[in-house]
């Protein structure tokens, strides 16, 4: 199992009326997860597409929203991969406040796509590389 942990701070523009974050912006910082999940394997997204020819889109994306973030705490979004991807990667998120509670829930799964073909291909040797330890 691989495990990382970033934190971003909720930002005016990105709250409601209430001073929430609105339920809309949940899915960004899902993608900041993953995206320095990746980053502290040593592999960047950009890279992945520019240089290893894969894109990652969503294949499906399920959330639960425990409890509101407010407006300027700092959030740790925590990212899981409990399972080694071969086809396609599933990552599991989870929003932390300042107190250490569980606000959000989230499970995302994107498949590993060429960027010339379009066709679905296998996890790129070099992630299977850098996660092989964490299993």
């Amino acid at each position: 199992m691989y495990t990382h942990s970033h934190h971003k701070r909720v930002r005016y523009a990105e709250t409601d009326k209430m001073g929430y974050l609105y339920y809309g912006h949940y899915a960004k910082y899902y993608e900041i997860g993953r995206v320095e999940s990746l980053r502290s394997l040593g592999i960047a997204y950009r890279d992945m597409e520019e240089k290893m020819g894969i894109m990652l889109p969503v294949l499906q994306l399920n959330s639960r929203y425990i409890a509101p973030a407010y407006y300027d705490e700092n959030i740790e979004i925590k990212t899981i991969l409990h399972d080694m991807p071969i086809k396609m990667i599933s990552f599991e998120h989870e929003l932390i406040n300042e107190e250490g509670k569980i606000i959000n829930k989230a499970s995302i799964k994107l498949f590993f796509v060429d960027v010339q073909s379009g066709k679905r291909v296998s996890c790129p040797d070099l992630l299977t590389e850098k996660l092989r330890p964490y299993f």
